[in-house]
């Protein structure tokens, strides 16, 4: 199998301005064409972590879904990040759910996305959003990813890796406050000593209209819980990193941990 070429976006966003945002993202990603397998983006890449949702979700088939499909397609690269989204009721009518869902489009035009799960209850999330309901593992080019969204990464029974079903790449997007960015980076290291796998974590920078500071300190770490690549806090910045298959699994074949772990069944 091949490595796996992966992109981290840690930029700032514009608060609660999806078409500025969009614009944004298209100027810095075009470039990025042929370049690159996986491009990650930040959690609500665009409109920033708000609660917001009446006025800012959109439907599946709203512009977002759209661009990011389009713009898949043109760059030859899966892009992912995520978006508000609403479902509205089957019964139709004035009501609907909200969800914090995480994007994935492939160059192919195939499309599929995975739901926050834990919700941020001392920012309401809770309150605006409904909970995911899946654990979604998805296969890019031979790698098994699993998407995880910002306060995901703190419940490791959620995440954990299986013998039975092993994935390789843990991906969370964030908007994680630079008042707890020590124990986002504990966490992410965390979440790759535990289950034999790269993480990678990707989180914006800049103030948002809450006037709450981020500082990026987006993270690669390798299997081994060693840092492949390390952002530097408050600063946007742009970077493209090489997965090595061959490490992973040389590393996989010569330390075995999850072969004495418990399988489980995860109830949702």
């Amino acid at each position: 199998m091949s490595d796996l070429r992966l992109t981290v976006c840690q930029q700032p966003l514009i608060w609660e301005d999806k078409i500025a945002n969009l614009k944004f993202w298209e100027e810095k990603l075009r470039p990025l064409k042929g370049k690159t397998d996986l491009i990650v983006l930040p959690e609500m890449f665009t409109t920033g972590f708000t609660m917001n949702v009446r006025e800012l979700a959109e439907s599946m088939d709203g512009p977002t879904v759209t661009w990011i499909r389009n713009l898949a397609e043109e760059l030859g690269a899966t892009i992912t990040g995520s978006v508000i989204i609403r479902e509205e009721c089957s019964t139709g009518g004035s009501g609907g759910k909200f969800f914090n869902r995480m994007l994935w489009a492939n160059p192919d035009r195939s499309f599929t996305w995975y739901d926050k799960r834990h919700r941020f209850s001392f920012a309401d999330e809770d309150k605006f959003f409904t909970a995911g309901k899946e654990r979604k593992i998805i296969e890019k080019d031979g790698w098994k990813i699993m998407p995880q969204v910002c306060y995901d990464v703190r419940f490791p029974v959620f995440s954990r890796n299986q013998k039975s079903d092993q994935y390789d790449v843990l991906v969370y997007v964030a908007n994680w406050p630079a008042a707890r960015s020590s124990a986002w980076r504990s966490l992410l290291v965390a979440r790759a000593h535990e289950n034999q796998c790269y993480v990678v974590g990707v989180n914006r920078v800049g103030m948002d209209g809450k006037g709450i500071e981020y500082d990026g300190s987006s993270l690669v770490v390798s299997p081994k819980g060693e840092i492949v690549c390390s952002f530097e806090a408050n600063r946007d910045a742009m970077e493209t990193v090489t997965l090595s298959r061959t490490e992973l699994d040389d590393f996989r074949t010569k330390f075995k941990p999850l072969d004495d772990a418990d399988e489980f069944e995860l109830t949702l």
